[in-house]
């Protein structure tokens, strides 16, 4: 079944974010390829970031037209979702006033519950992020494959919708921070044992010294250790600077040999897209830790919540 694609031989107006839904790899194909086609017509810079199979069969099926497109596998670059928004920012600012067109596939058969969670919230942000500016992101769902909820949650972040071979309005579409404020569930309590730290201002270096101790214990080599300690302490500093003067740790093994360590505090999380963000030279500090821990982890789940902001942190041992 050949589906429609988005019109890329005009540039937008504004930014377009359809999800394009599909139940087999001829769809996929099919509907991905026409879209791409088109941009390369128009001369317009393309991304394709998608996981590393359908990177191979969109190679094929693009031919000698693969040439001109650039490729990333989302299994990496979208292993935290946390870290998808700004490489295709900084896809769409290599070429200043003209339209990018972008295929991002986030949420793909296998990945667990807290990650399809996160990059719920990154297609939700999407939106706000690229409001205004001249781009189109096209995000593929497996209809045979997905949970229905995954399905049902794409029709909420995503305006525009291409299924059946049929391109329209999402009626189910939903405000960011709605559909933000639904993905803080609450987050599964550790089977495992664990530590719990109490901290202040003043006692970072205690924060710091108890994270090195207890991550040597776990199955990370010494660089994922040096990862996972750096990420908590810019945490655990977020928590002294703007999350009421101090927190509360928890660090405890995961499954596979990783580690996990979850910073909680009084504070609020006033800007959704903090940490999604690459920050600039110019902007102070606002949102660097933050991204900072994004960049360093393998997942991170944030729980935006009236009692408090709480961050889950997952650095793995593969």
């Amino acid at each position: 079944m050949m589906v429609t694609p988005v019109p890329a031989n005009a540039e937008p107006a504004e930014f377009v974010h359809p999800a394009l839904f599909y139940r087999d790899l001829e769809e996929y194909t099919a509907g991905i390829g026409g879209f791409v086609r088109a941009a390369l017509e128009a001369r317009e810079p393309v991304l394709l970031a998608v996981p590393g199979p359908h990177l191979d069969a969109l190679r094929q099926s693009l031919g000698g037209d693969a040439d001109g497109i650039d490729w990333v596998d989302m299994r990496e670059l979208g292993r935290n979702p946390g870290r998808i928004l700004a490489a295709l920012q900084g896809f769409a600012d290599r070429e200043p006033g003209r339209a990018a067109r972008i295929v991002g596939e986030p949420i793909w058969a296998g990945r667990s519950r807290g990650e399809i969670l996160e990059a719920t919230r990154h297609e939700a942000l999407i939106n706000t992020a690229f409001a205004g500016r001249p781009a189109t992101i096209l995000c593929p769902y497996d209809l045979s494959a997905l949970p229905e909820s995954v399905v049902a949650d794409a029709r909420r972040t995503h305006p525009t919708v291409i299924e059946d071979g049929l391109d329209g309005v999402s009626p189910y579409y939903t405000d960011a921070a709605v559909v933000c404020a639904d993905c803080d569930l609450p987050l599964p309590e550790p089977a495992r044992d664990l530590v719990l730290v109490e901290y202040a201002g003043g006692e970072l270096h205690h924060v710091r010294e108890q994270a090195e101790n207890w991550v040597r214990g776990t199955g990370l080599d010494t660089a994922r250790r040096g990862d996972f300690v750096l990420a908590v302490s810019e945490a655990a500093a977020n928590s002294v600077a703007h999350g009421g003067g101090k927190g509360t740790l928890r660090l405890w093994n995961a499954s596979g040999g990783g580690a996990v360590a979850e910073i909680q505090d009084s504070g609020r999380l006033s800007n959704a897209l903090a940490g999604r963000r690459r920050p600039s030279l110019t902007s102070g500090n606002g949102g660097r830790g933050l991204w900072m821990i994004h960049q360093l982890c393998d997942l991170v789940e944030i729980r935006a919540l009236d009692t408090g902001l709480t961050l889950r942190l997952h650095v793995s041992g593969a």
